[in-house]
């Protein structure tokens, strides 16, 4: 079972930046799309920006032209760099595949302050 695990979050002003680690482990067998998704308080779970073996990007229209989604498959490895941050990005953010599967990881809290 791939294990996937979330680091980087924090608290930042608005304007500032953040940039998100995902590392996964576990077997591993293909280089699958990824996705980095976001659930605020009381809202369902959305995906934000998805990328595929062969680095091919998407992203969600609020985050378009801020956020940028990469990964290294050397090591197992995708992030979210996060610019231009707003109040409303606060939200614990995860990573997985897109579309999703297996187990969700504990995520990473960002918050963003007014």
């Amino acid at each position: 079972q791939v294990q996937l695990v979330e680091s980087g979050g924090g608290l930042v002003q608005a304007g500032g930046s953040l940039r998100l680690s995902c590392t996964a482990s576990g077997r591993i067998f293909s280089v699958n799309d990824m996705g980095w998704y976001r659930q605020a308080p009381a809202k369902q779970r959305e995906l934000v920006a998805a990328i595929t073996g062969g680095g091919r990007t998407r992203y969600a229209d609020t985050v378009k032209g801020r956020f940028t989604i990469s990964r290294d498959n050397a090591k197992f490895a995708a992030y979210l760099e996060m610019n231009s941050l707003k109040p409303e990005d606060t939200a614990v953010y995860y990573c997985n595949f897109s579309p999703p599967g297996g187990p969700w990881g504990q995520g990473t809290q960002v918050t963003v302050s007014s």
